[in-house]
């Protein structure tokens, strides 16, 4: 329950997409259970992106990360910093900002893409002294 109740903006903010996307997709990193989905900024709701200050375009991703103690899954507050390449070696910067509500911590980063681009994410994880890398890849698609 506590899961839930901590995922729960993240999951409010997700529901509310005009369509269906790539399902939230979890790695276990050290102690860590970290939460990473990546999708088109247009599957936002308007209100929600406002809220959020998501800016919606056919050409705007989304990332959005969660950070969860493995043992207890409270969220933990961390320190992000990435990047995004994609086929031809081009590198974007992601721009991590923290969003708390109530007990749930996330991250949100918007970056630009191209149709049918493949992006490669590398993305460090900082908290005190330890330190942890996601990597995933993902294909964005011009709506």
């Amino acid at each position: 329950m506590k899961l839930f109740t901590a995922m729960l903006p993240a999951l409010l903010l997700f529901a509310a997409v005009a369509s269906p996307v790539q399902a939230e997709q979890k790695k276990q990193l050290g102690p860590w259970d970290v939460h990473y989905i990546a999708m088109p900024s247009t599957l936002i709701e308007p209100a929600i992106a406002s809220t959020y200050k998501i800016e919606r375009s056919k050409f705007n991703g989304l990332v959005n990360i969660s950070v969860l103690n493995s043992s207890d899954q409270k969220a933990q507050q961390v320190t992000l910093s990435g990047s995004a390449k994609n086929l031809l070696g081009q590198q974007k910067t992601l721009n991590f900002t923290q969003v708390v509500e109530g007990e749930a911590i996330y991250y949100l980063a918007q970056l630009p893409y191209r149709n049918e681009e493949r992006l490669s994410f590398v993305i460090d994880i900082r908290q005190g002294n330890q330190n942890q890398q996601l990597k995933f890849e993902h294909t964005f698609y011009v709506e």
